[in-house]
């Protein structure tokens, strides 16, 4: 069996192009819904805002939801509430990504067995940046 952490390397390794579903905008740039994805376009991954603030603001790439994507992303990274999770579960069930990635502080089992149960691959409660910084450091990545 997978260890979460082996899971995470995989991902990351693996994944090219991630949705971060709730980015936030340029006018709150220490916000980890912004400074994690910017981070991670600037390690070489393809980055699809998911907001519909964004796509109305004219945000580069943003879309206004996940049904907009006409292809599923390697991964979607979740920056939204715990209890905000399950209206896009649906969508999430529809789209099919490999892995959904729900970022630190981010929990919910329901919407995570819903997922897994589909096939879907599931990381609660850790942050991207965080592990990918981790594996560069060591060379791992």
């Amino acid at each position: 069996m997978t260890t979460v952490p082996e899971l995470a390397a995989a991902i990351l390794r693996d994944s090219r192009t991630v949705a971060v579903l709730g980015m936030k905008g340029d006018d709150d740039p220490g916000a980890p819904a912004n400074h994690v994805p910017i981070y991670l376009a600037s390690q070489g991954y393809n980055i699809i805002p998911v907001n519909p603030a964004l796509a109305a603001d004219g945000y580069p790439g943003a879309v206004s939801s996940l049904s907009d994507l006409l292809d599923p992303p390697d991964v979607v990274e979740v920056f939204r509430r715990p209890d905000a999770i399950a209206e896009h579960a649906d969508e999430l069930l529809e789209l099919k990504p490999r892995y959904v990635w729900f970022q630190l502080g981010i929990r919910n089992d329901e919407v995570a067995k819903r997922l897994e149960d589909a096939g879907i691959r599931v990381i609660q409660d850790r942050c991207m940046f965080q592990d990918h910084t981790a594996l560069r450091e060591a060379g791992e990545i």
